[in-house]
C-alpha cells in the first residue's frame, strides 16, 4: 500500500479514520443513505488497494440499538486484510459515534476507542463552508508490547465545494467535497498531522477519497447505483474474407547478434539498512518483536536510540523505518 507501515499501525486511532470514505444524511439532498445492508466498493487508481464497507443491524449493545459500519480494508496483491467497525446512531442532527474496534494484521494489535457522551460523526445537512471537529481519544494494545499506548487527535472537517466526480462506477453531479484537517499526539513525542478530501454524491453516499499520498479511490460498486453504465466497444466488421495462404505466413525475423551482459564493476555489495537489528537485509516485523522482547532493558543490539535503555522511543523508530 502507499501509507506507510507505521501510520497503518496508527491509522484506526486517528479520528480521521472513523469518518474514512462514510457519512450518512437523511435530508432531502441525501448524501448519505442509512438504510441497513448498503453497500459501497471503493478501488484505488493503482488497482492495488480496496474498501470495502456495509452496515449491518441495529445490534442491541448495554441495552441501546446501534448501526454497525464495517469496512474491509484489503491489499488486493496479498491478500492482507484489516477490518474497522463502528458503532452509531441517527440523532435529531447528526449521526452520532459511541464506540469503535479495530483489528489490525502489522503488528498484531486491537484498538478500542469508546465516547460515553457520544460525538457527532456527521451532520445530517452538507452547507459549502460547514465546519465541524472531532476530539477524541483511544487505546492501542499491541500483543508485543507489554502496555498499550494512549492518543489524542483533533479532526476539522470542512465543506469546500460541490463538484462533478468521475468513477469507474460512472459520473456523479453536485458532490460534496469534505476537506479533513487532522493532528494527532501520543506519549509526548509524537506529533502527526494529515490532509485528505472526500467526495458524497447526492443518493448514492461516499463515491471517491483522496488520502494524505494523494491516492484517489474511486467508488466501482455499490447497491445504490440503479443501472451500471455499459462500457462502449467498438463496433466489429462481421464481413471477413478468406486470407490469402502467403499472408498466414509470418516473415521470418531478422537474425540479431545476441550481446551477454557483463556485470558493472561499479556494482558493490550494498550498505547494512539502519534499524536492520536481526541482520537479515530489511527492517520488519523481525525486528520490532526483537527490540520488544528486550523493552526495559539495557542491550545495546536493541538499544536503536543509544540512551541506555530499550523503551518505546526504540519501537517507533524501528515501526517508522520499515522496509517498503
Amino acid at each position: 500500500m502507499k501509507k506507510t507501515t507505521f501510520l497503518r499501525w496508527f491509522k484506526p486511532v486517528l479520528v480521521l479514520s472513523f469518518t474514512y470514505f462514510f457519512a450518512f444524511g437523511a435530508t432531502a439532498q441525501n448524501y448519505y443513505p442509512a438504510d441497513v445492508g448498503n453497500t459501497w466498493v471503493l478501488e484505488s487508481v493503482d488497482g492495488e488497494e480496496q474498501s470495502t464497507y456495509t452496515l449491518e443491524g441495529p445490534e442491541t449493545i448495554d441495552g441501546e440499538e446501534r448501526i454497525l459500519l464495517k469496512i474491509r480494508n484489503e491489499e488486493l496483491s496479498t491478500g492482507e486484510v484489516d477490518t474497522d467497525t463502528y458503532f452509531l446512531t441517527v440523532g435529531a442532527e447528526a449521526i452520532e459515534l459511541h464506540k469503535t474496534i479495530f483489528e489490525l494484521k502489522e503488528p498484531p494489535a486491537i484498538v478500542t476507542a469508546e465516547f460515553p457522551t457520544p460525538v457527532t460523526f456527521f451532520p445530517l445537512q452538507l452547507e459549502l463552508g460547514d465546519t465541524w471537529q472531532i476530539a477524541g481519544d483511544a487505546e492501542v494494545k499491541v500483543e508485543i508490547l507489554p502496555n498499550s499506548i494512549r492518543g489524542e487527535s483533533v479532526t476539522d472537517f470542512e465543506v469546500v465545494g460541490f463538484e462533478e466526480v468521475v468513477t469507474p462506477a460512472g459520473t456523479f453531479q453536485n458532490c460534496a467535497k469534505v476537506q479533513i484537517d487532522l493532528n494527532f499526539t501520543a506519549g509526548g513525542f509524537l506529533n502527526l498531522d494529515s490532509n485528505t478530501h472526500q467526495w458524497f454524491a447526492p443518493d448514492i453516499g461516499p463515491i471517491q477519497y483522496e488520502n494524505s499520498d494523494g491516492l484517489l479511490f474511486g467508488l466501482v460498486s455499490s447497491n445504490l447505483l440503479t443501472e451500471p453504465a455499459e462500457p462502449d466497444t467498438p463496433e466489429e466488421d462481421t464481413t471477413t474474407e478468406p486470407a490469402a495462404a502467403e499472408d498466414a505466413m509470418p516473415e521470418p525475423a531478422p537474425e540479431e547478434d545476441t550481446v551477454t551482459e557483463q556485470p558493472s564493476e561499479e556494482e558493490t555489495t550494498p550498505e547494512p539498512l539502519p534499524y536492520d537489528v536481526t541482520g537479515d537485509g530489511a527492517v520488519n516485523i523481525l525486528d520490532l518483536t526483537f527490540v520488544a522482547s528486550r523493552f526495559g532493558k539495557s542491550d545495546a543490539d536493541a538499544d536503536v536510540t543509544g540512551d541506555g535503555v530499550v523503551n518505546i522511543l526504540d519501537l517507533v523508530l524501528i515501526t517508522q523505518n520499515f522496509s517498503n
